[in-house]
């Protein structure tokens, strides 16, 4: 789900089973407290949270609203993936500060350790942010455009010599410039975006930046209510934008040049929904997809689930105002009894990932998730084409049928888990639009069940041809982003062996690295399967490819599991260039910054730079707080 689908986790229900569902042990399929609780050492968190003095605190003063007791407040999974001081800073001067105001300051800071697991004994962490630009790296140079590759744009993430600046000639010379470490920060997912001669990026702790490329000065910050995870959207024009959403469900315009907000809006009042997928930007409209969390609540066996249905909005750039929804699935969920179980359904069909603009046809292709509840119905995992103009239904193909799932499969005997188990196949990569020739084009879309298909755009979804890349699993497969450099599309495959979820998987038919596919006949160009370096210190490091890759000409850019951001060319799979990120960086802002595993967002490209995040502490993955900018050597 949402790559905030606590779903494809397991770490999902880490805080299922350290908390909120007391007395509920994991099933066969369960993840074990001692692997969550090594999970939490691992990204530096407190395992015990009940012994906490905050766990009282919360029930006292939070428990009623946050879980479940209020229909728009959001639920305790939410709130611990933001950061102690966003916690702080709502229950002091933000939206809670009526209900914060009978809680002392220490009471406070209780409160957000128990919700973050972060220890604050010492009160909260400090914070030491970039330096403030000066002289000629404070401005802002209109005359370096924006670069339109990635998601936002075209989601095809290839980016040409120019704007780009580099090739496949020119990797092999790249070098470090300047790493800045993300205050607050277990991980870092948010896609940068480049232009005006900035590097613009979102944080864990809901802080977006501004910086010179040159130099990592910081020229603004803007503060969101939560985690910004989505890409940074650039437009220019005669007022510069950026578009941006955070955890809860709000999506964001801010003065590209000045850090100003110009218009805020949540987009669902679900108490779960989110915002993962970057939006769209097209001709002064932005398409933004809805996604949520509610696979997490639904593990609590007195929930009744599930009522959030997945949607994707089309937003007036300018003001802010909703010209139509489109949703996954039609119809409202209806409160059933099945086998003398409850279920609310249908629900679920998130929408994750970045749609594809086909502006030639007028249409939008965007992809869902699994449902959530029983039965499942016939608008989980498909890719739908989207009239632009409307919103209307123009054609939608499923891929896998019958997926519904939820973290209480992860649980015995929880009768919220569907009888369907999953197996929880999303379609979490961008749909790619490529011209094969002959004035026909071929939708590639990549699956987590490690299939790549080629559709007919002017056929209905049509399937052409589908092509066996990876084993494939609840964590990918393909997971976060595939590109495509002319007919070549360069397809990513996670496949972990070891998903923390009870599956069995077979390890012989992994095939973790970087594949290459011929867009005109799905034929296999050829794979690089990538050797496991972790070791045995690192429980948490794997092989594989689960974050987007960024094409370049005659090269495609992977950043890994095990934090190695490798390079490879286009018409053999040669290695050109590899870094190691997995380590301490001494930082612009001079605080402890280390890198870590490599999901969700994928490489920046543009002035001949290069960057990148590292860390992904969710998951069973390894955390980090970095951003990575390289350039070529002078």
């Amino acid at each position: 789900m949402r790559r905030f689908h606590l779903g494809q986790i397991v770490i999902g229900a880490l805080a299922l089973l350290t908390s909120g569902c007391a007395g509920r042990e994991p099933g066969v399929g369960g993840a074990s407290l001692s692997s969550t609780d090594d999970f939490a050492t691992s990204a530096g968190l407190i395992a015990d949270r009940d012994s906490l003095p905050g766990a009282k605190l919360y029930a006292e003063n939070c428990a009623a609203c946050h879980d479940g007791g209020v229909a728009k407040a959001p639920h305790f999974q939410w709130l611990e993936m933001m950061s102690p001081a966003s916690i702080v800073a709502a229950l002091t001067a933000g939206v809670m500060a009526e209900q914060g105001a009978m809680l002392s300051a220490d009471e406070k800071l209780r409160v957000a350790e128990y919700i973050t697991r972060v220890d604050l004994s010492a009160g909260l962490p400090p914070v030491a942010y970039a330096a403030r630009c000066s002289g000629s790296a404070a401005a802002f140079d209109r005359t370096r455009p924006v670069v339109k590759a990635g998601w936002g744009h075209d989601i095809r993430r290839f980016v040409p010599a120019s704007p780009g600046g580099l090739t496949a000639a020119d990797i092999d010379g790249l070098q470090l410039k300047w790493a800045y470490a993300f205050p607050n920060a277990t991980k870092a997912r948010s896609q940068p975006a480049i232009g005006f001669g900035a590097a613009f990026v979102g944080s864990d702790d809901g802080t977006v930046y501004a910086f010179d490329l040159e130099t990592g000065c910081g020229r603004w910050t803007f503060k969101a209510s939560a985690e910004v995870r989505t890409g940074i959207v650039l437009v220019d024009g005669q007022r510069p934008m950026a578009y941006f959403g955070d955890l809860t469900s709000k999506l964001y315009a801010v003065d590209a040049l000045t850090g100003e907000l110009v218009w805020s809006r949540r987009m669902d009042d679900h108490p779960s929904a989110t915002l993962t997928a970057t939006p769209a930007y097209h001709e002064g409209m932005l398409y933004v997809p809805v996604s949520s969390l509610e696979v997490v609540p639904a593990a609590d066996p007195d929930y009744e689930c599930c009522t959030f249905r997945g949607h994707l909005d089309a937003i007036d750039a300018a003001t802010g105002e909703r010209q139509w929804q489109f949703w996954a699935i039609p119809e409202e969920p209806r409160r059933t009894e099945i086998d003398g179980r409850v279920s609310i359904a249908p629900s679920g069909a998130p929408m994750w990932a970045s749609p594809m603009i086909d502006a030639r046809r007028g249409v939008l292709y965007a992809g869902t998730g699994e449902n959530y509840s029983t039965p499942a119905d016939a608008n989980s995992d498909s890719i739908f084409a989207i009239e632009l103009k409307t919103g209307g239904r123009v054609w939608h193909r499923q891929t896998i049928q019958g997926d519904a799932w939820n973290v209480a499969c992860m649980m015995a005997d929880n009768p919220n888990c569907p009888p369907e188990r999953g197996p929880d196949f999303d379609h979490s990569s961008s749909a790619l639009l490529v011209d094969v020739g002959g004035g026909k084009e071929v939708l590639a879309v990549g699956h987590k069940n490690g299939v790549v298909y080629g559709l007919d755009p002017d056929a209905g979804g049509r399937v052409l041809w589908e092509t066996k890349i990876g084993r494939g699993s609840i964590q990918g497969g393909v997971h976060f982003g595939m590109a495509a450099e002319g007919t070549t599309i360069y397809v990513p495959i996670n496949d972990m062996n070891n998903t923390r979820n009870g599956s069995v998987l077979d390890p012989t038919l992994a095939r973790p690295g970087m594949h290459a596919v011929d867009a005109r006949t799905g034929k296999k160009l050829w794979s690089q399967v990538q050797t496991n370096v972790c070791g045995k210190d690192r429980p948490f490091c794997d092989p594989g490819v689960s974050a987007a890759v960024t094409a370049v000409p005659g090269a495609v850019i992977a950043g890994h599991m095990d934090g190695w951001i490798r390079a490879y060319a286009r018409d053999t799979g040669t290695r050109l260039w590899e870094f190691d990120t997995a380590r301490k960086f001494a930082t612009t802002n001079a605080m402890p910054g280390h890198g870590g595993s490599m999901s969700g967002p994928g490489a920046a490209v543009g002035d001949g730079f290069l960057v990148i995040n590292s860390g992904y502490g969710l998951y069973q993955h390894e955390a980090g707080n970095l951003l990575l900018v390289f350039a070529r050597k002078p």
